[in-house]
């Protein structure tokens, strides 16, 4: 069985190459990588509002506006939400302070 996040990226993938009249993800990728990225932060911006403010609803929003925007951008990217997940299963396990320290920053 698919899960949610699987379904969405199949959806995302679909319509990037609609008409960007008739959908939202072809529309934001015909504004190009920037404009999708814009829209991230934007909803990354949201997503603190809503927890600074305390309100889980607003933030429950937020956080399926942000996973969507930052699955759009994936799309665009090559990237799939498999690649996010491999790289929280390589990091499980790691202190978070380890993990970021070993980083080629």
């Amino acid at each position: 069985m698919t899960n949610i996040l699987e379904q969405l990226e199949i959806v995302i993938r679909a319509r990037r190459d609609a008409n960007p009249e008739d959908s939202y993800v072809a529309n934001l990728r015909s504004k190009g990588r920037g404009k999708m990225a814009e829209k991230l932060g934007e909803e990354a911006v949201e997503a603190v509002i809503a927890a600074v403010q305390d309100d889980p609803d607003a933030m429950t929003g937020e956080a399926a506006d942000l996973l969507f925007h930052l699955m759009v951008l994936l799309a665009d990217m090559g990237l799939s939400i498999d690649n996010v997940l491999a790289e929280l299963s390589r990091r499980e396990g790691l202190s978070g302070l380890a993990e970021k320290a070993s980083r080629k920053d």
